[in-house]
């Protein structure tokens, strides 16, 4: 089974609240759907992003702040920030393409994600997708971007991030 980290964007925060809605029915109903998930606003005249980890949405699987931290670094901060972690922990042998996360799709919420703009992002199963992708209307107003991470990545992210 793998693991998903999804990240919807939309241009307004009623879009991001409903996903995030949709998330905590989801931990409702199926908890191990939902394993983390974090917010990012950048309101329009603000250089950088805020970002906020949405500590009611973690579970025991939950790969916790500093995985976000890291994320949102390399995202929204500084690309070079990839760099360093490699040089600093073991389980990065190149990047965070890795263990799943690559330039690619780094560069596609970089992109999507713009002053102006909020997104959701949520690590979890594959039923992520499928929930989102039927909110009526949502994925009109917003884009879904969706990497997969094996069990060998996840668990290279867990030994650095959980311990």
């Amino acid at each position: 089974m793998s693991t998903t980290l999804v990240v919807w964007n939309s241009g307004t925060a009623a879009d991001a609240e409903c996903a995030r809605g949709v998330l905590v029915d989801l931990v409702r109903t199926d908890r191990e759907s939902v394993h983390d998930a974090a917010m990012v606003s950048w309101p329009w005249g603000s250089r950088k992003p805020t970002t906020r980890v949405l500590a009611d949405l973690r579970s025991a699987r939950a790969l916790g702040d500093e995985f976000w931290g890291v994320l949102f670094g390399v995202i929204f901060y500084s690309p070079l920030l990839c760099a360093a972690v490699s040089r600093a922990t073991d389980a990065f042998s190149g990047s965070l393409a890795d263990v799943g996360i690559d330039e690619t799709f780094v560069n596609r919420v970089r992109d999507s994600v713009t002053p102006g703009t909020w997104a959701l992002f949520a690590l979890g199963s594959d039923a992520l997708v499928d929930r989102v992708r039927g909110i009526p209307g949502l994925d009109q107003r917003s884009g879904v971007l969706v990497t997969k991470l094996s069990r060998r990545q996840v668990g290279a992210l867990r030994q650095v991030f959980v311990g």
